[in-house]
């Protein structure tokens, strides 16, 4: 397996939870601390210091020293990764999609009207 496949591995991984997923919602918009970021839930600072921890072990966020404070950074270059992942099979599944119409349209008699691409 190579490097990419590995951290598209942990990235997919630590998504699958929604508090994670959440989490990254919450960094694209601005940077927070452990402790911003713990307020709305109903857990502890140490629980979610440990979701913090995967997203961070995933590539996803960086954490940095600004004072007193250690801010966490969303990674936004990790997304790049996925979404070059993401589009290679969705054109795949797209091309699969115009192949099928084409032969629809074939059994049918009528001329195939090619499916519209999405992007």
């Amino acid at each position: 397996m190579d490097e990419d496949s590995e951290r598209l591995n942990r990235v997919f991984a630590a998504l699958a939870d929604p508090t994670r997923r959440d989490l990254v919602a919450r960094l694209a918009g601005a940077d927070a601390t452990v402790g911003e970021l713990a307020e709305p839930y109903d857990m502890s600072l140490q629980a979610v210091s440990k979701h913090v921890k995967v997203l961070e072990e995933a590539g996803l966020v960086t954490r940095s020293k600004d004072a007193q404070r250690r801010p966490v950074h969303l990674d936004a270059e990790v997304f790049d990764l996925m979404t070059k992942w993401i589009e290679r099979y969705r054109k795949q599944a797209e091309e699969r999609y115009r192949r099928l119409d084409a032969l629809l349209g074939r059994m049918t008699g009528d001329k195939a009207q090619p499916r519209k691409d999405a992007s």
